[in-house]
């Protein structure tokens, strides 16, 4: 700052110097300040129909790209939210298939221990059958061995007593045969 004074104050001046270095190069002061308020014109002029929408423009496109940021974390979140509900929809899923399973497998169960228990019943009413049927055999087989132990009785008898019986006394001596067979 003390300089300016000096160079201002020095031989020929500050001003001098500007004078003579602009005349050298052909200095014109109108054309400078016509040039100025040219400049000036042009500035306002791009300033109010290029810069100002340019300005705008610039603007519009940051708010749009906020926004678009803006939605995107929305919808990160929003994915992640659904991410997050499908994980749960499936735990819960499984949840009630393991239970629905577990429930197939108890009443397989049942219906397993109630078709046991019926075999079971069908197993012992066939033994019974074969039991009542087998029973049947042995006194259909046992009648007809007393009549045939009977018949020979009196086919023996017959024989050695020269057939001298008669039908009454072959029945009773076939009754008493059978009798005895049976006590």
């Amino acid at each position: 700052m003390s300089a300016l004074p000096m160079l201002i104050a020095a031989e020929g001046g500050l001003l001098q110097i500007a004078r003579q270095t602009g005349e050298q190069f052909g200095f014109n002061t109108p054309l400078f300040l016509s040039q100025c308020v040219s400049f000036v014109i042009v500035a306002f002029l791009l300033h109010r129909f290029a810069y100002r929408p340019i300005l705008a423009q610039l603007e519009l496109r940051r708010q749009k790209i906020a926004e678009g940021l803006a939605n995107a974390e929305k919808a990160a979140r929003e994915l992640a939210n659904a991410q997050s509900k499908a994980q749960e929809v499936i735990g819960e899923a499984g949840q009630k298939a393991a239970k629905i399973i577990e429930e197939a497998r108890a009443a397989a169960g049942v219906v397993a221990e109630q078709e046991r228990q019926r075999a079971i019943a069908d197993a012992q009413n066939i033994l019974a059958k074969a039991r009542e049927a087998g029973d049947a055999e042995v006194a259909r087989l046992k009648g007809e061995l007393r009549q045939e132990f009977g018949r020979l009785v009196v086919a023996a008898a017959d024989r050695s007593t020269g057939q001298v019986l008669t039908a009454d006394q072959k029945g009773r001596l076939a009754d008493e045969a059978v009798r005895q067979l049976t006590a």
